[in-house]
């Protein structure tokens, strides 16, 4: 009777700590989850299928870019959640909006900021090959430096992709994406 109670013991402990284990590893996905979220997801999930580019993506650069802070702006003028610099809203302008009356100041608007940064990544996507890495080099550091790079055979094999990132900014950027990029496929491809 004694060895009963004690294997049923020894049972309920350890369903116990199961519980318990499981219970923390739900807290540390919700935890994570509000560390990587998905706000503006109607906004992404329309620029993004437009633009045919994965909305995981864009969530990355807009966590990377802003902390999805639709009011902040960079040191160098980037303005919104995906951080656009004025040369560069308004090359995107002249290429998607050129008959709407849009201000640089409406890269304060969250919708209009995610479609034209998402329009900038599917650009740079198209133009290295769906190369992650290399288009969000160029969505950073801008696609003519990139060009240039991946015409240096020390950073590309290709011609197209780049293998290796050399200024630290840079890197650095693309190391952030990526991690981002991994993380938010973890937590939301089910």
């Amino acid at each position: 009777m004694k060895k009963t109670i004690k294997r049923l013991a020894v049972f309920l402990l350890a369903v116990l700590c199961a519980v318990l284990i499981l219970a923390q590893a739900g807290a540390f996905r919700a935890l994570l989850r509000a560390s990587y979220p998905m706000r503006y997801e109607e906004s992404v999930g329309k620029w993004a299928a437009q633009y045919e580019v994965d909305e995981l993506l864009v969530y990355s650069i807009i966590r990377t870019e802003s902390g999805f802070d639709p009011e902040a702006e960079s040191s160098v003028g980037a303005r919104g959640l995906m951080q656009i610099t004025e040369e560069t809203f308004d090359w995107i302008k002249s290429k998607i909006a050129p008959g709407e009356d849009l201000t640089f100041d409406a890269l304060y608007d969250a919708d209009t900021n995610i479609r034209f940064g998402t329009y900038l990544i599917s650009v740079c996507l198209a133009r290295y090959e769906n190369d992650v890495s290399t288009a969000v080099a160029a969505y950073h550091s801008g696609m003519g430096l990139v060009d240039s790079l991946v015409a240096d055979a020390e950073y590309s094999d290709d011609g197209v992709t780049l293998h290796t990132f050399p200024y630290a900014q840079m890197r650095n950027y693309v190391y952030k994406i990526n991690r981002s990029y991994a993380v938010y496929h973890r937590l939301y491809e089910e």
